[in-house]
């Protein structure tokens, strides 16, 4: 029987490094974890806001309690996801902050994602792309543009800290969904061998836990990826054409309640081997070359 002291600490600025508190919105599923995790970063005189979250009075309300009296430079998001960003024109109202970071993107996702409506509400102040950085008292913020769960995501590099913050770049407890047309595979890859080469010691994931041994992590997700490919590539080998007659075989382990979010990632690895010349398809069917 789960007690209030197993329960994640919603609504609340927990310190977790220097210059970080994190504040864990109460939206738990199947694609969140616990979550979506806000963080205030900088010092009690300024601080940014990363990934606002929901529209939630209740974690908004969190955030305020966190800002207290200090000014808020700027709130950033990593992408438009709805359990990303829709908190940051609220948030922008209340403290009189500039929204900055990813660009607005809006595409209807034909794909079964749960956290993967994107918001059309959101309208930054000012872009930020790959080196771009905002800061303030004591700190700076580095967009590092990762491409692939969603063509629009960036992370960002705390200065002098070791410290990247992955949105859902890299999360904490799961590997990511990307799902086509947006989320793209071949970008996905590549952004994950760009962070391999980076430096970061710590990755502060929009869910899940913080990753502490980053390289070993980033080294699993790639090899991951393969195996999934490589498993496609066997199936069509055993002539199974089709996705839904991959997914069963190759998540078999997985609650079937994730197979059409499954089915979007098997797509998104089909479409790269496509253009990697390494399988064509007919229509709905999918064989290798």
């Amino acid at each position: 029987m789960e007690t209030d002291t197993d329960k994640p600490p919603y609504a609340f600025a927990e310190p977790v490094a220097p210059f970080i508190r994190r504040v864990l919105a109460r939206n738990p599923s199947a694609f969140t974890y616990s979550g979506t995790q806000s963080y205030l970063v900088g010092s009690e005189q300024e601080l940014a806001v990363i990934d606002p979250g929901p529209d939630d009075a209740d974690h908004i309300g969190a955030l305020v309690d966190g800002i207290g009296q200090a000014r808020v430079v700027a709130i950033c998001c990593t992408h438009t996801h709805r359990d990303h960003s829709p908190a940051a024109a609220k948030l922008a109202e209340i403290t009189g902050a500039p929204i900055h970071g990813c660009s607005p993107f809006s595409l209807t996702d034909d794909g079964p994602r749960a956290d993967a409506s994107f918001d059309d509400s959101y309208k930054p102040d000012g872009v930020m792309s790959d080196g771009d950085d905002i800061g303030g008292d004591g700190w700076r913020l580095q967009a590092v543009h990762t491409p692939g769960h969603t063509s629009n995501h960036l992370c960002y590099a705390l200065n002098g800290s070791d410290a990247l913050f992955t949105g859902d770049h890299v999360m904490g407890w799961s590997t990511t969904v990307v799902s086509p047309p947006d989320g793209d595979m071949t970008a996905y890859m590549e952004s994950l061998t760009k962070l391999y080469e980076r430096e970061d010691k710590v990755y502060f994931p929009a869910h899940g836990p913080q990753v502490d041994k980053t390289s070993q992590f980033i080294r699993g997700l790639i090899g991951h990826r393969r195996q999934r490919e490589n498993q496609i590539l066997r199936l069509m080998g055993e002539g199974v054409t089709s996705i839904p007659d991959m997914v069963p075989q190759m998540y078999k382990g997985v609650d079937k309640g994730l197979w059409p979010a499954a089915e979007r990632s098997v797509l998104a690895h089909l479409i790269d081997l496509e253009r990697k010349g390494k399988a064509t398809r007919s229509e709905d069917q999918w064989t290798i070359l």
